[in-house]
């Protein structure tokens, strides 16, 4: 590579910058990043999905090799981030979620369902790649699929500032894209399950505490310390890519438990009632005014008690 390429922070975009999902490759540590960049709200709208998996079916297909300088390049690391100030994803598209249930539209339900977990999946599976570190950069909110989302890396790293949770039980249901499977991963099932029964929003540093953040980063220095990482395990690079792998071994995440559990979920959706509707549109509002506001994350706590209330 030219020395241009050798330089640490040359981020290259590569891919269609005009996606709701972009990315670039840097070359000097062979890392992609890619972006969450939503027109609208930032949740897991059906085009955002559909174009997170323009890029990331490509990458699976090619067994984690992207398309470089004409021909396939293998990437060391594919981060996982934001573009939204503040806000890594608020989860699942709600507004829709609560429209389709009063529908009764189960096969549009199974159908978003689906192409969340064919997105998660490609990730747990690290793109069919023995040799790619996933990393998810949380440099703000994460709530229900966003913090499934982060579930899905190898490694995660969040800011002093990041807030995740999984709200979903506030409006009677569950969090049925990965959250059970990933969260039991790391901190075992009974924490997995009273964290995710208590609807509760945590802070990065309290996730930490508890083992689900790897790495805790002073706020604006989140891809700093993505970096230091990086450049602090590069020597030991194919021995803790072979420990991630085998963390695969131990405690698996098959596409057939995902799948069934998604199920679940679909079921639960369909049962749904008025009532808890209406708590899941009070809870897009406080999401929406939580993600417009411009005063700093730690002045602007999630409404969440006031939806609950």
């Amino acid at each position: 590579m030219s020395n241009l390429h050798d330089a640490i922070g040359l981020c290259i975009p590569y891919g269609n910058q005009n996606s709701q999902y972009q990315t670039e490759f840097e070359p000097a540590t062979g890392t992609i990043w890619g972006y969450f960049n939503p027109r609208h709200s930032a949740c897991f709208s059906l085009g955002l999905l559909n174009d997170i998996a323009a890029h990331d079916e490509a990458l699976a297909r090619n067994c984690g090799q992207i398309e470089w300088e004409g021909g396939l390049y293998r990437p060391n690391h594919y981060v996982l981030a934001s573009r939204t100030p503040r806000v890594f994803n608020m989860g699942g598209d709600l507004a829709l979620f609560a429209m389709l249930i009063k529908a009764k539209d189960r096969q549009a339900i199974a159908h978003y369902a689906k192409l969340c977990i064919d997105n998660l999946h490609r990730r747990i599976d690290n793109f069919c790649s023995p040799t790619l570190t996933t990393i998810s950069l949380v440099q703000g909110d994460a709530l229900g699929g966003g913090f499934e989302a982060a579930l899905t890396s190898d490694v995660i790293v969040a800011e002093e500032s990041a807030q995740m949770g999984l709200p979903e039980i506030l409006f009677n249901l569950f969090p049925g894209m990965g959250a059970c499977s990933l969260l039991s991963r790391r901190i075992g099932m009974r924490a997995a399950e009273e964290l995710i029964l208590s609807g509760k929003i945590l802070t990065a540093a309290e996730l930490h505490k508890m083992g689900v953040v790897d790495v805790l980063a002073t706020d604006g220095q989140g891809e700093t310390a993505v970096r230091n990482w990086i450049a602090k395990n590069a020597k030991r690079r194919n021995g803790m890519q072979a420990v991630f792998r085998a963390r695969q071994f131990i405690h698996p995440v098959t596409r057939t438990e995902l799948d069934g559990i998604v199920e679940l979920w679909v079921e639960a959706a369909l049962r749904l009632g008025d009532r808890d509707l209406k708590m899941m549109n009070r809870l897009v509002r406080a999401q929406m005014k939580r993600i417009e506001s411009t005063q700093p994350a730690d002045e602007v706590a999630l409404p969440l008690a006031e939806v609950a209330a």
